[in-house]
């Protein structure tokens, strides 16, 4: 649960993931929380950032498929197809390294 500090006017002005002095806690979901997160640049959720580490864990996977004949590349659907040749482009350009190393992992 996140904890907050308010001001004399009760609003948001400090947000952590610790209870501590003089902070209250404050349900994730409240919307006053959420519209802070967003003004201080912190509106990706936890969700989203999984959902980005989990599409790095697909593009291996499926590369990994590829790489031992499980799959070819031409068995996907086009679409798919492209959006992949686009993410590998990307990666290239940008110099990101395999998910299983460690790095990178929202590129």
């Amino acid at each position: 649960m996140p904890y907050v500090k308010r001001d004399e006017q009760g609003r948001i002005t400090a947000l952590s993931l610790e209870p501590g002095g003089g902070l209250e806690d404050i349900p994730a979901s409240s919307p006053e929380l959420l519209d802070f997160m967003h003004s201080m640049g912190m509106e990706q959720s936890t969700l989203q950032q999984s959902d980005m580490r989990l599409v790095r864990v697909l593009e291996d996977l499926i590369d990994l498929l590829i790489d031992r004949d499980v799959i070819r590349f031409t068995d996907l659907p086009l679409p798919a197809q492209e959006k992949l040749m686009e993410r590998r482009s990307m990666r290239q350009t940008l110099g990101a390294l395999d998910l299983l190393g460690g790095a990178n992992e929202t590129i």
